[in-house]
């Protein structure tokens, strides 16, 4: 019987155990640049089996947040090299989450101020982080995208496997996770709400998976799939999206990826950040599993969403589940296997920092003694 605190071989990644720090977006990085903190912050936490960064802009047309790190400059790239250093010389493993937000972006953050771009022009009901010339945070409504030309699709395909090699081979991230999930880009083309295409990349499900499925395979064919994972969210409502019929459309995505070989493959459960159950969007996680694994799919399977020491064990003993994600517990708690392993009191987290700042709030919450 598998326990939380057990090593796992997952694809290239060798886990010291099962426990696995979620991406958060932490807007701390002016210029798109991974800064000295940064590396702090990421190597207080290396005790995890996994880290995973957060988000981080394959382009600058993919940013969509003020302040979130990029990979598409030797700046950034360096950045980064300083955090991957720091985290390995704390003996943990860290990957990258790959990341084109779409629609989900204001054109202040754009090239030139241009609109964002998306599958179909629909404005996503949500909003998006800026700061303004004062270093002041706030919440704005994104802005309405433009569509996207299919003869633009393959340079995004580019933009994703330059990053993924850039990621590996200059960064030296243990390897990526691509970011198909709450309503970015790859998952605005899944979905029938923001995807109103009649072109191969609407309409059915497979014109719908295409985009992703392309990226997903070009990485593989660069870096190796066993470095390679993918995050989905089949029924969140983040940022205003969702599909008509989430079981097919999921289980046609998993059933294409298992011949790749990836290492993990990462799914939120329910609302991100919310209910894990949705009584008007009900979905059957075991029945994903299962389709991803009667086709082949070798790669570990990690759950996330608003779990507990209790429920992780629950779901690792029972092998429903080889890695579980942690998110909002890591931001408070940098030694959070420790605390998880003697059943010591969590830090709270103090949620006016979790967006934008300094140190505060960010690597300055106490290990245990």
């Amino acid at each position: 019987m598998a326990s939380l605190f057990d090593p796992l071989q997952a694809g290239s990644l060798q886990l010291s155990n099962r426990i696995v720090m979620a991406p958060l977006t932490r807007n701390r990085a002016p210029g798109a640049i991974p800064q000295a903190i940064t590396a702090t912050y990421y190597a207080q936490r290396a005790s995890a089996g996994l880290l995973i960064t957060e988000a981080t802009a394959i382009s600058h047309q993919g940013q969509g947040y003020a302040d979130v790190p990029g990979l598409y400059g030797t700046e950034q790239l360096d950045g980064w090299k300083r955090v991957t250093q720091a985290v390995h010389s704390a003996g943990g493993k860290i990957v990258v989450q790959l990341w084109h937000v779409g629609r989900v972006s204001h054109t202040s953050l754009q090239p030139d101020g241009q609109a964002p771009v998306a599958p179909s022009a629909i404005a996503a009901k949500t909003k998006t982080y800026l700061i303004d010339a004062q270093g002041q945070g706030s919440f704005a409504e994104t802005s309405t995208p433009r569509a996207l030309d299919a003869s633009e699709l393959p340079a995004i395909v580019k933009s994703y496997r330059t990053a993924a090699r850039n990621a590996v081979e200059t960064a030296h991230f243990d390897g990526v996770e691509v970011h198909a999930a709450n309503g970015y880009l790859l998952d605005q083309f899944l979905k029938t709400s923001s995807n109103q295409r009649t072109d191969d990349y609407g309409g059915s499900i497979e014109n719908r998976a295409r985009l992703l499925l392309e990226v997903v395979r070009g990485i593989v064919d660069d870096i190796g799939g066993g470095k390679v994972g993918i995050r989905l969210s089949p029924v969140t409502p983040a940022n205003d999206v969702h599909d008509d019929a989430p079981q097919p459309l999921f289980e046609y995505v998993v059933r294409e990826l298992a011949p790749l070989g990836l290492a993990y493959v990462h799914i939120i459960e329910g609302a991100t950040g919310g209910p894990r159950e949705l009584p008007d969007r009900p979905f059957d996680y075991h029945a994903l599993k299962a389709a991803y694994r009667n086709a082949g799919g070798k790669g570990a399977w990690m759950t996330n969403n608003n779990y507990d020491k209790a429920l992780a064990e629950q779901k690792v003993s029972s092998g429903e589940a080889d890695l579980i994600a942690f998110g909002k517990p890591f931001i408070a708690n940098p030694d959070l296997v420790r605390r998880l392993q003697e059943d010591a009191p969590l830090n709270a987290p103090d949620k006016a920092t979790f967006y934008g700042g300094d140190e505060r709030g960010y690597i300055d919450y106490p290990a245990l003694s």
